[in-house]
């Protein structure tokens, strides 16, 4: 069995140190205290005329900026353990214009805690933190698809869905990578463990989509990948700034003839330290949200870690297979990198990397950011099997 330690993320202010679980306490999103809610529902694709990838995006997005305008209010109450905004964040001159943070002292705030990277799927645990324990006053709205072709805001409706349960949308207290950093949380009364399912990365493609602001992303780590709670959730954030991988060229690579049936292209990229496939989608957002769903359990059958990046407004997709907990646990990254303490996550994946010491962040290098992802990606060889 293969583990590392490192600091479990602080989701919730009712979450205690090392990710065990508080009990109900008072107003939690449990069975036992579910509230009315906020919904917002979004229109289904079946009432769109063309091609969803086609349509024109709306010049502003309600949904982006009721997320936004939420977040901004949880933190005016002062939910948040820190405030982001606050974080130094510079562009590294270069072709690729890597993004590094400074988050410093962040991680000394929370006690190192085992966690085992050689599982992808692991089934989960109640007696852990789970986003059943967050506070109402965490959560900014329910998700759902809406009943008509249109999409709707409800200040207030009961939480309770028969046979699922809500799609819920709620802060991150720790937010540790920018502005409006929140968290999707498909059906979460049904405490599903951390692994994609076709309706549940469908949930969050239509976010992506519905958000309708290139600068706004999703993002997803399986377990061993640096997911620390395994209780199914995708992260989200505003940043207005392009992210390095989507600058880079692309190769198109066979696809499976349903794919191309459905519209779906799928590249790799050419000029990037992390191998990835690249999935676009030219007809409808299921199409191309099955295919990737498709493959990212195909990756989990096969326990093969990986990140899912969505970008612009659903319509790219990028997928990364990776190695570095393992390759962590094992004793195989070097000293230089792991002093500087970063988890390369979906985020930094990306692009926007980061980091804890001021020293890193004031040297920071696209050197730096070059070494430190290409001991993220599969060798050829085993990237080569995982197109197969």
């Amino acid at each position: 069995m293969l583990t590392i330690k490192r600091a479990a993320t602080v989701v919730s202010n009712y979450q205690e140190e090392g990710g065990e679980a508080k009990g109900c306490g008072r107003n939690c999103l449990g069975k036992c205290c579910l509230p009315d809610l906020p919904l917002y529902t979004f229109k289904g694709e079946d009432c769109a005329e063309e091609s969803i990838f086609y349509q024109k995006p709306p010049e502003t997005s309600f949904l982006l900026n009721l997320l936004l305008g939420q977040w901004k209010n949880r933190m005016n109450r002062g939910l948040f353990r820190y405030d982001v905004t606050t974080c130094k964040t510079k562009v590294i001159p270069s072709d690729y214009g890597f993004i590094v943070q400074l988050n410093e002292g962040r991680h000394l705030k929370k006690r190192p805690t085992e966690f085992r990277v050689d599982q992808v799927l692991q089934d989960f645990d109640e007696k852990k933190f789970n986003f059943t324990k967050v506070g109402h006053e965490e959560v900014l709205f329910m998700f759902e698809q809406s009943d008509d072709c249109y999409s709707h805001f409800f200040p207030s409706a009961p939480a309770i869905f028969k046979p699922t349960s809500p799609n819920v949308v709620a802060i991150n207290v720790s937010p540790s990578i920018q502005y409006g950093h929140i968290l999707l949380i498909p059906r979460v009364l049904d405490c599903l463990p951390q692994r994609i399912d076709h309706m549940s990365f469908f949930l969050a493609l239509s976010l992506a989509k519905e958000a309708a602001d290139p600068f706004f992303r999703v993002g997803y780590n399986s377990l061993g990948t640096f997911a620390t709670i395994n209780h199914l959730h995708f992260q989200a954030y505003y940043l207005a700034s392009p992210f390095p991988v989507e600058k880079v060229p692309t190769l198109r690579v066979m696809t499976s003839t349903s794919m191309q049936r459905n519209g779906v292209v799928v590249s790799q990229l050419l000029k990037f330290p992390v191998r990835s496939l690249v999935f676009e989608g030219r007809d409808t957002l299921w199409d191309l949200s099955s295919a990737i769903a498709n493959s990212c359990i195909r990756l989990q059958h096969n326990n093969i870690p990986f990140n899912v990046l969505i970008a612009d407004c659903g319509k790219r997709v990028f997928l990364f297979p990776q190695c570095y907990a393992k390759k962590q646990a094992r004793g195989e990254v070097s000293q230089e990198l792991l002093e500087t303490q970063v988890n390369p996550a979906i985020w930094e994946i990306g692009g926007h990397i980061v980091l804890k010491r001021r020293k890193n962040f004031e040297n920071a290098t696209e050197d730096y950011a070059w070494r430190l992802l290409a001991e993220v990606s599969l060798s050829e060889e085993s990237f080569r099997e995982v197109k197969a």
